[in-house]
């Protein structure tokens, strides 16, 4: 396995090029694969496995998720079935379901391992907290997780485009001995493009922290805030969307996400530039608390997902959606429109609609930049401050600070709304 140094930590790295597709389905030729849920991550997963030529069946309940397996070429009785008959006929089980899923489904699950089974997860949240979700896998089988680095319908297009996704993996129990090569061929399969050696707990608070923060918390909470700051000092709702939103997902996180936070610097202005610098720090330095007492959260789980998602009871499907709902509609009070009818991304003349007198409502353009945010930044890394810093302004161009510097800048950008307002306020 590759040895990757990243901030002074050297990290276990395992590519394409020295476990191929070959290897991988030569691991795994004798296995039958069943992916259970076909929600988030199921459909990407299960098609590049199917496409990549390994044995592969779902289990879904019946539904409009099963109606969406069938359209995307699942046959009913062949390899489609209920989740029981699909966990009793794989050997490798993926457990996709969400994570408030898992609590129902986990007894059917159980009753169908048989010893040698391998049982793969894509988050380590059921079984970090088995002590709340119940989740207490036999000692006879082997548990596994490989987790994509972005959303399942990243994990597809990705694929689709001939490129992969960086995915952190894991191997929680091994019983037969092949759990390793049984996990890693499965990254492989999905789609991964490197996959970085992690623990399934670490997996989970990091992941957890992540949501909480750079990833959808934090950057909603600074794109609101500087919105609302602009607004508040006189600027209209379009230069206020675009100096927030516009600019930075069609313009600077495109460079970033190409070659890394240098090249984008060295596209923009030195005013800019020194801008950047200067504010940088002010920025980071109140994100911390709320970093810190983020991950604080995920280690306890002091607000557990699964105790209030929406699959669990209709009242709380209720007031989720009228949440939902209102961050759709935060700031600009128009209702969502299509990202593709506000800024075209090719030339097809069918693709040129006429642009919205009003800005669209910034829960749509957070989709949109949450998604290519996932396609483009594919490594989240915990990396000191100064590792990265001093690789950026020395301007190497290696991987490896690639790396770094995406996932710091992420990182960077996130802070307490509070906070942020008075730093934007002093701007102005």
């Amino acid at each position: 396995m590759a040895k990757m140094n990243f901030g002074g930590v050297e990290e276990t790295v395992v590519t394409r090029e020295e476990f191929p597709l070959a290897k991988a389905r030569e691991v795994l030729k004798d296995e039958t694969i069943a992916v259970i849920g076909y929600g988030v991550q199921g459909p990407g997963q299960s098609l590049n496995l199917r496409d990549n030529g390994f044995n592969v069946i779902v289990g879904q309940r019946q539904g409009k998720t099963f109606d969406k397996a069938v359209a995307d070429g699942w046959v009913p009785g062949e390899s489609l079935f209920s989740i029981e008959e699909a966990c009793r006929r794989g050997t490798i089980i993926l457990c996709l379901l969400s994570d408030a899923a898992v609590l129902s489904v986990w007894p059917v699950i159980k009753a169908n391992l048989q010893p040698g089974n391998a049982l793969y997860f894509s988050h380590g949240f059921a079984i970090t907290w088995s002590d709340r979700t119940g989740v207490v896998p036999p000692k006879d089988v082997d548990v596994i997780m490989v987790a994509p680095k972005g959303s399942g319908t990243t994990v597809r297009s990705l694929f689709l485009e001939g490129r992969g996704i960086n995915a952190s993996y894991a191997v929680e129990q091994d019983y037969t001995g092949r759990a390793l090569e049984r996990t890693l061929a499965l990254g492989i399969g999905i789609g991964s493009g490197y996959l970085f050696e992690t623990t399934i707990r670490r997996e989970a608070i990091s992941d957890l922290t992540g949501e909480r923060g750079a990833l959808m918390g934090a950057i909603q909470g600074l794109f609101a805030a500087q919105y609302e700051v602009l607004r508040e000092h006189g600027h209209t709702p379009s230069e206020a969307f675009n100096e927030t939103v516009e600019e930075l997902t069609q313009s600077l996180m495109p460079l970033f996400a190409a070659k890394g936070m240098d090249w984008m610097y060295a596209n923009c202005s030195t005013t800019a530039q020194r801008g950047a610098l200067d504010w940088k720090d002010p920025f980071t330095t109140p994100s911390s608390p709320s970093s810190s007492a983020s991950t604080r959260a995920s280690k306890t789980a002091s607000k557990p997902r699964f105790q209030s998602t929406p699959t669990l009871s209709p009242d709380i499907a209720k007031a989720w959606k009228k949440s939902l709902k209102k961050c759709v509609k935060a700031n600009s009070g128009a209702q969502p429109k299509p990202s593709a009818a506000y800024a075209p991304k090719t030339n097809n003349p069918a693709n040129h609609q006429p642009r919205s007198q009003e800005p669209p409502a910034l829960g749509c353009v957070l989709y949109r930049f949450f998604h290519s945010l996932a396609a483009g930044v594919r490594s989240t890394l915990p990396l000191p401050i100064p590792a990265w810093s001093h690789a950026i302004l020395s301007g190497k161009q290696t991987m490896k600070v690639r790396y770094a510097c995406k996932a710091a800048v992420i990182g960077n950008i996130a802070g307490r709304i509070s906070c942020c307002d008075k730093q934007l306020r002093s701007l102005l």
